[in-house]
């Protein structure tokens, strides 16, 4: 796609006049300096109008924000001079990510009232093409935008260290750069934009390459915003397009929403998580291309073995292992008969001067046979803990996940069925909680409050940590359940007994640490069982 059919598609979306219909392509702003090529969008928020222009002094493409509005508002000449303080503050700021600030223009300082501006942000022009013709046809490659919103995250983290919001929460004001690489073409950012706006944005870059939606307000109208779940969540990306990693679909969620511990709040830690899930997703895809090459996975000795290698190499081995094996036998045979000689030839040789040898019979004690009556079981509970009663059986049970939908929300209902032998399975992970996440559980819903004093996991995970916490209702915040007591599985059942009975109607199992194979992460859980007091 051509940039020239960017400019005509921008031009068409938007169909914005300014006032007095003079914004238009041909017109000259700033005092008769730019001339208006072609609009690529248009910011409403701000009443900025994103165009490519020319400079007829430095005879060179040039990117315009104009600030459109009436002079006699103070209101909004208030907030077009703060956006003008912001974008002259970084005018010294260089990355290849953000556009450069040559030049702004003000009421009195380069334009006048008469052109209907408020003010101009002067940025050189970005060759490529905009956001909304790269996912107008389909979604980017996950791997490939986890690349691009990289180089984007690191042209945040080097403003924030210098005090300055560049101000990328509109997806028009972004453009890939004829190198791939994402950049924020017009700077301009809002009078009120904080450092946590820029991060929550990276988070809706990252949703709309990966979905071709918007997830944030004020987005503009050519891109379907993205869907919310009748909790008022976000519906993460895996949700629409499954091909999408666990891992990106996660990291877009966390860093966009506010609520919860587990969000993202810095545009290093979403340097650090961007980087681990796109080595992640290049090994899932290594792994890929080997499979379809025919090549096989590393052995625990580390030899690589193909389906290229000739079979012989295998036999060989096999024979090898197999004759080495006999010597060892046939070594061991001879030396027990020459022991057994030399041991028969000082027993018959009185002259030998060995003292006779002789063998002791075994003595065996018979231990008396056990009482046929065992003693009855103890029905008092240990001191100062309530006896337990029959299980109890919840009304119904649910993926518990406050980063997000997933994890086989389906199969929720088999850790309640009363069979261990249907299972609940988390999602396969590529890292360990909470890298990726804080967590993810089931809760338990019961008709009425019970009084709870044990809970039995029964479920072959190995080193799975879990947490059972009592909460208010089905779908609670994390930080406003209480936990009650922790547990490492092992083995086929584990049980997790509380030192005083917890009176409650919702009660939640949640996963901390997976387990962990084959250098994936996943835990099950085959059923689970509610014990109240007595």
């Amino acid at each position: 796609m051509n940039e020239k059919r960017s400019e005509q598609s921008g031009a068409a979306r938007t169909g914005v006049r300014a006032r007095g219909g003079t914004l238009a392509p041909g017109s000259v702003v700033g005092d008769g300096r730019y001339r208006l090529l072609a609009q690529f969008g248009i910011d409403e928020r701000a009443g900025a109008h994103l165009w490519r222009a020319r400079d007829g002094q430095l005879r060179r493409d040039v990117a315009l924000t104009l600030l459109v509005g009436d002079p006699a508002d103070a209101e909004s000449a208030r907030m077009a001079r703060r956006t003008l303080e912001r974008a002259a503050h970084a005018a010294k700021f260089e990355h290849a990510g953000v556009a450069r600030v040559l030049d702004v223009l003000s009421l009195g300082s380069g334009i006048t009232s008469s052109e209907g501006l408020l003010g101009v942000v002067v940025t050189e022009w970005t060759k490529g093409t905009d956001l909304i013709d790269l996912v107008a046809e389909h979604p980017v490659a996950p791997l490939t935008a986890a690349r691009m919103v990289q180089k984007l995250a690191e042209a945040v983290e080097q403003a924030h260290h210098s005090g300055l919001v560049l101000g990328l929460d509109h997806p028009q004001r972004l453009r890939m750069a004829s190198d791939g690489t994402l950049r924020l073409a017009f700077p301009g950012p809002l009078p009120d934009a904080t450092l946590r706006d820029d991060v929550k944005a990276i988070g809706a870059v990252l949703y709309l390459l990966l979905t071709g939606r918007w997830a944030l307000p004020g987005g503009p109208a050519a891109i379907p915003a993205a869907p919310h779940a009748p909790n008022g969540r976000l519906v993460p990306p895996r949700s629409l397009v499954p091909a999408v990693p666990q891992e990106l679909s996660s990291l877009a969620v966390r860093t966009i929403e506010d609520g919860g511990h587990g969000g993202i709040r810095t545009s290093a830690a979403i340097l650090q998580a961007l980087g681990q899930a796109a080595e992640a997703e290049e090994r899932t895809q290594l792994i890929n291309a080997q499979a379809a090459a025919g090549v096989k996975a590393e052995d625990d000795d580390g030899t690589v073995w193909t389906t290229k290698k000739p079979v012989k190499d295998r036999a060989r081995r096999r024979k090898l292992a197999l004759g080495v094996t006999v010597l060892v036998v046939a070594a061991v045979g001879i030396l027990a008969w020459l022991g057994m000689l030399a041991i028969s030839f000082f027993q018959n040789d009185p002259t030998s001067g060995g003292p006779p040898i002789n063998v002791a019979q075994p003595t065996t004690t018979v231990a008396p046979p056990p009482s046929s009556q065992a003693p009855p079981p103890s029905t008092q509970a240990p001191s100062g803990q309530a006896q337990i009663g029959a299980a109890v059986a919840p009304s119904g049970a649910a993926v518990y996940n406050p980063d997000g939908d997933g994890d086989n929300t389906s199969r929720a209902k088999n850790t309640v069925d009363g069979d261990p032998g249907t299972t609940w399975r988390t999602d396969q992970y590529n890292q360990q909680f909470p890298a990726i996440k804080q967590g993810v559980g089931i809760v338990a819903s019961f008709d009425q409050p019970i009084n709870l004093a044990k809970v039995t996991i029964a479920a072959n995970s190995p080193g799975t940590v879990v947490e059972l916490r009592a909460a208010d209702s089905k779908n609670p915040d994390l930080s406003s359940t209480r936990v009650l007591g922790t547990a490492t599985l092992n083995g086929q059942s584990t049980d997790i007994t509380l030192p005083q009975p917890q009176q409650g109607q919702y009660f939640i199992v949640w996963i901390t640490q997976l387990s962990k194979s084959g250098g994936k992460y996943q835990s099950q859980i085959g059923e689970l069982t509610f014990l109240p007091a007595q």
